[in-house]
Order: C-alpha cells, then structure tokens, then sequence
C-alpha cells in the first residue's frame, strides 16, 4: 500500500528493527541488581553511646518512627551507680514500599555514670571487636552463601549540652573507637541552648576533635558533574557537625497543626524544623543519603584493617611454629647418618624456601595495612 499512513508505519517499524539489532541489554543490569537487592532485603546496624539522659532512646525512635524500648526499665540514681556498661541490642523488621530492612540498635546503658570511668568504653570497643571475629570467621567457613553481617556501620556519640565542649572521657571513648567505627558525633537537647551558643558549642566541638586527634565519619567528596543542589546538600552536612538534634515521640498541635514536638511554657519547639535542631539532616543521612557509605565504609576500611591484622597475626604465628619445629629437629638430630643427609637437606632447603614466601607475604601485608592507615589505594 502506498498510502501516507502505511508507509509512514513501515518506516517505524523498519527503524525499531534497526534499533532492536543495535541493542544489546546489559543497560538492564541496573534493575535486575535492584530487583535482587530489594528480594534480598537490606541489614544495617546503628550504635549509640553517650551518658544515660541525653536522649538517645527517644532520638532512634524518632528517626524510624518505632518503638525500640518499649520494655525499658528506668533505673533509679542509687541503682545508677552501682550500674556498669553492658550492651544491649535491639533488632526490628521495617518494611517501606516493599524494601524491607533489618535495623540493629546497639545501646549502650551504664556508659559515663560511674564515678570512676576509666575503660568504660572497653565493651563497647569489643563488642564492635567481636563483631568483625564473628564475621571474619564466617566469611572464612566453608558455607559463605548466607553471611549475616552483624557489623557495627555508624556510632552516634552523644555529646551533653552542659560544658564547656568534650569531656575527657568524650575524648578517650572516641579515640578508642574511630579507627574501628564511623563516629557521628550529636549534640543531644539543642533545645536547651540559644542559637548562638549552639553555634559556638560546635564551633568549640569540631577545634577539640581535631586538637585531639579524633577521625570522625567523613563524607566523600561530590564528583565533578554532580549537580549543585547535591553538592550544597553535601556541604549543609560537613558544616553542621555536630548535629545539633531534639527527640520526640509526641505529638504537639500549635495553631490548628499537629507535629512532634516539646512544649513549654514559653513556646513549641518542632523536631522536624530546620530552625530548631538539625534532626531532618541527621535523619536524611542516615537513611536517604549516606547509609549505603556507611556500610562501605565499614567494610573496606574499618574491617579490612581488622582481616589485614588478622591475617597478619596468622602468618607471623605459622612463621614462628616453623622455625620452632626447625629448630627442635636440628637439636634431636645434630648428628645426621651420612646416607640421609641428602634427604635432610632437601627438606631444610624447602622449609627454608616456604619461609622465605611467607615471610615476604607479611611484609606485603604490613605494607598494605600501612597504606590503608594513611588513606592510599593500596599498592599490589
């Protein structure tokens, strides 16, 4: 037919059938990672240390709308004292259009209120400890398919309003923990400070942290062809740390709207309000932004250190059993008979040339572990 209609559908499908012999299909490979993620589901696991009334247990039920601690018992200031750190983990199921996530709250309670705390951290350094073991020797079994990854991702360290900036045990506890775990540092019940003193608190907060030599989560830097409003977004971020944060889980209604909130007799404080605290970065980094870097940053920095350090440890000891055996079998034998010591030497000259590999081993190792430490792509 040479009608005006079908030669134009004769034109289109000859052209669909050009574009169809040009198209491959890897472009799909985006969906199908995304479909095997959200079947999958997604785990992630959110510490949160700081001195008993800051606020931490109402701040996490705040930024996931649940309730965590709803079987909580508040101890008194005489059962207060005597108390010591233990941990506490809290797992829930939370389901957002159809992605379903794991969410571990790891509390802290006891830590800061003794009267001496001295290495009141150290459960908290080695749970997160116990955390990479337990992993490092599942993902080193013999069935791997089904790991479950019980790693701390993100500390939030609750830092008290009422001082001068970072206590002593603030500066300790954070140096103990930030080569192992990505601080986020939060400065709890904003609402209880001018604007210009949570200004100047943070202000102070950041010129301790480096005085004293604290890592802290650092966010990673925009590429070249993101666009402004991201890299603005970013750099909101880098700016307000340490999230000056109010909790709430109650609802508050001021002038004919409801919203969550804290009243008193002088105003309404609003949680989600930019002018009142930082809640909504804090919570749109940890869920919509960052908490995918987060884990990245768990698991290529933070725990390779460890698996380098263990791996390390292993070859030094299995370097060491040689030589020890070596060196018991050249004192049980010092005299060889002539006709085996061809033999003999054969096998010195082996376990010599083993040694020689592992000993090279650790130090390519020791230079990998080095690297990671100063921030460099390592070296193979």
């Amino acid at each position: 037919c040479t009608c005006p209609l079908c030669v134009f559908m004769s034109r289109l499908l000859s052209s669909l059938q050009d574009m169809d012999r040009e198209y491959v299909g890897f472009a799909t490979l985006p969906n199908q990672v995304h479909r095997k993620s959200v079947k999958k589901g997604f785990a992630f696991t959110l510490m949160v240390a700081g001195e008993s009334g800051l606020g931490k247990s109402t701040l996490v039920n705040s930024l996931y709308l649940t309730d965590l601690y709803n079987n909580r018992k508040v101890l008194n200031a005489e059962e207060r004292i005597v108390q010591t750190v233990f941990i506490t983990k809290h797992t829930v199921g939370i389901e957002e259009k159809g992605v379903r996530l794991r969410l571990s709250i790891v509390d802290t309670p006891g830590f800061g209120d003794a009267v001496n705390n001295t290495e009141s951290w150290k459960e908290i350094e080695d749970y997160i400890d116990q955390q990479f073991e337990q992993y490092f020797r599942d993902e080193s079994g013999l069935n791997r398919k089904n790991i479950q990854d019980n790693r701390v991702h993100c500390c939030l360290y609750f830092i008290s309003p009422f001082g001068h900036g970072l206590r002593p045990l603030d500066v300790e506890c954070m140096r103990a923990l930030h080569d192992k775990v990505n601080i986020v540092p939060v400065l709890a019940k904003a609402d209880s400070l001018t604007p210009t003193e949570v200004r100047r608190k943070k202000m102070k907060i950041r010129e301790e942290m480096e005085k004293f030599g604290i890592n802290i989560y650092q966010f990673p830097d925009c590429e070249f062809d993101e666009d402004e409003e991201f890299k603005q977004q970013e750099q909101l971020l880098k700016d307000s740390i340490p999230f000056a944060v109010i909790g709430s889980n109650i609802q508050v209604e001021s002038k004919g709207r409801k919203f969550r909130g804290r009243l008193y007799p002088w105003g309404v404080v609003e949680v989600e309000d930019p002018a009142h605290s930082d809640f909504l970065l804090l919570r749109n980094m940890l869920v919509k932004t960052h908490m995918q870097d987060l884990k990245d940053v768990t698991r290529e920095t933070h725990y390779e250190n460890y698996r380098a350090q263990c791996i390390q440890n292993m070859t030094r000891m299995v370097v060491q059993e040689r030589k020890r055996r070596l060196s018991e079998s050249s004192a049980d034998f010092p005299m060889t008979p002539l006709p085996l010591a061809p033999v003999d030497r054969e096998t010195e000259r082996l376990i010599w040339e083993k040694d020689e590999e592992l000993r090279r081993m650790q130090e390519v190792l020791e230079r990998i572990h080095e690297q990671m430490q100063q921030g460099q792509k390592p070296d193979y």
